[in-house]
C-alpha cells in the first residue's frame, strides 16, 4: 500500500487560541466577567440621573467604567502569561515598587474623602498605590516562606526568624498605609498575610498571639489619637446607627432603606426611588451594593455574593493544586478578594464598620480593577502551571 504524504498546513489561528483558552479556569473568567458586567450597570443607575440633573453626559460614568474594566482585562492576560515560577524573582521588585508607589503619595499625593491616599495623573486618572501594595506583600511573603521548600515539604512550620521577617515585610506598608490614612486597606493587608501564613503553616499558637497584639495595638491607636475624626466616627455610627441618622450615620441609613425597598425581585433596573434619588452618597463605590439590593432585590443580590463564592472556591482549588510559592500567593490573593468583598458587602447591611473599601469587580474605581486584574491574572498563571505539571 503507498502511503499518501500530506503537505504540511501551520495550525490556525482560532485552535490555537483555543488551546489558549482551555489553559485559563474558565469558570473564574466568566464569574469575574459577570461580576463586571454587573458592576458597570450598577455604576450606571447610580450615577445616570445624578448627571441628567446636572446637565452632564449620563453615561459617563458608564464609559469609565468599561474603560476601566478593559484595562483590568488587559492586566489579566498580561500577568496569567508569566510563568508562576518567576514570582520568585518578581516578588521581590513588585514589593519594593508598592513600597515606593506609597512613600509617592506622600509627595505627589491629593486627599480625597478624607485619606491622602490618591495620586492624580493627567487626563484626569487617579491611582491609589495601596490597592498594587496587597499583591506586592502577598507575593513578598509568599517568596520569603518559599525560600524553605523542603522544610514546607516535611511539614516543618516556619522558624520565629522567618515569621520574624514577614512581620517586618508586612508592617512597613501597613504602616505607611495607616498614616494616609486608609484603615480599609489596612485591614485587607492584614486578612491577606493571615491567609499566606495559614497556608505557610504558621502555628497557631504565633496566629493567636498576632491577633491578640494586634487588638491591643488597635485599641492604643485609638486612645492615641492615630485614626483620623472621620473614622472614630465611622465607628461610632456603626455602634449606634440610630444616634445621628442625619449625620454621621446617615450613609448607612439611606443604604439600609434602599436594600430594604428591594424586597425578593427589587424594583427593576433604573427604576430604584432611592438610587435614582440619589440619597445614598458615594453610591457608585463603597455603596453600590445598596444599589443591587434596591433595584435587583434579595434575587440579585444573591446572585452576586454567590459569584464571589465561585470565585472564592475556583481560587481556593488553585491554591490546593499549587505548590510552595504559588500556593501561598493564591492562599493571599483568595483571602484578599474574600475578606474584602465580605467588608464592602457587611457596610451596606450594617453588619461591619463603613471603612470606605470597594466591593471588588463591582464598585467603580481604576485602581481597584487594575490591582483586581492583576491579582485574577495570577491566579489564571498559577492554574495554568498547575495544569503543565499535572501533564507532565
Amino acid at each position: 500500500m503507498t502511503a499518501v504524504l500530506r503537505p504540511y498546513r501551520p495550525t490556525t489561528g482560532p485552535s490555537r487560541s483555543s488551546g489558549r483558552l482551555r489553559s485559563y479556569d474558565r469558570v473564574l473568567l466568566v464569574a469575574v466577567f459577570l461580576l463586571c458586567v454587573i458592576g458597570a450597570l450598577l455604576v450606571w443607575s447610580a450615577t445616570r440621573t445624578r448627571l441628567l440633573d446636572e446637565g452632564a453626559n449620563p453615561q459617563t460614568y458608564l464609559a469609565k467604567q468599561v474603560l476601566n474594566t478593559a484595562l483590568g482585562a488587559v492586566l489579566l492576560v498580561l500577568a496569567s502569561r508569566v510563568d508562576s515560577r518567576l514570582l520568585r524573582l518578581l516578588g521581590p521588585a513588585l514589593y519594593l515598587a508598592s513600597i515606593l508607589g506609597l512613600l509617592a503619595v506622600f509627595v505627589f499625593g491629593s486627599t480625597i474623602n478624607g485619606a491622602h491616599a490618591w495620586i492624580v495623573l493627567p487626563a484626569g486618572f487617579e491611582i491609589q498605590p495601596a490597592e498594587f501594595a496587597k499583591l506586592g506583600l502577598i507575593l513578598a511573603l509568599a517568596v520569603l516562606f518559599g525560600q524553605r521548600a523542603e522544610r514546607r515539604a516535611a511539614g516543618m512550620p516556619p522558624r520565629p526568624r522567618e515569621l520574624l521577617g514577614a512581620l517586618v515585610l508586612a508592617i512597613v506598608p501597613l504602616g505607611l498605609i495607616m498614616l494616609q490614612p486608609d484603615l480599609g486597606s489596612a485591614m485587607v493587608l492584614v486578612a491577606a498575610t493571615f491567609g499566606v501564613f495559614l497556608s505557610a503553616g504558621v502555628q497557631t499558637r504565633w496566629i493567636v498571639a498576632m491577633i491578640a497584639v494586634g487588638v491591643v495595638g488597635a485599641v492604643l491607636a485609638i486612645h492615641a489619637g492615630l485614626l483620623a475624626e472621620y473614622q472614630l466616627a465611622r465607628f461610632a455610627a456603626f455602634t449606634h446607627p440610630g444616634q445621628d441618622p442625619q449625620g454621621v450615620a446617615y450613609n448607612i441609613t439611606q443604604a439600609d432603606i434602599a436594600i430594604s425597598h428591594g424586597g425578593l425581585l427589587g424594583q427593576g433596573l433604573f427604576h430604584g426611588a432611592q438610587t435614582s434619588g440619589a440619597f445614598v452618597p458615594e453610591q457608585q463605590t463603597d455603596f453600590v451594593f445598596s444599589v443591587a439590593g434596591e433595584e435587583l432585590g434579595f434575587a440579585g443580590s444573591a446572585a452576586v455574593i454567590a459569584l464571589f463564592g465561585v470565585v472564592l472556591w475556583r481560587g481556593t482549588r488553585i491554591a490546593l493544586a499549587a505548590t510552595e510559592t504559588s500556593r501561598y500567593v493564591a492562599a493571599g490573593v483568595v483571602c484578599w478578594i474574600g475578606f474584602q468583598a465580605f467588608q464592602n458587602i457587611g457596610m451596606n447591611l450594617g453588619l461591619t464598620p463603613v471603612t470606605g473599601l470597594p466591593l471588588p469587580f463591582v464598585s467603580y474605581g481604576g485602581s481597584s480593577m487594575f490591582a483586581m486584574g492583576l491579582a485574577v491574572g495570577t491566579l489564571e498563571a498559577i492554574h495554568r502551571t498547575n495544569r503543565q505539571s499535572s501533564q507532565r
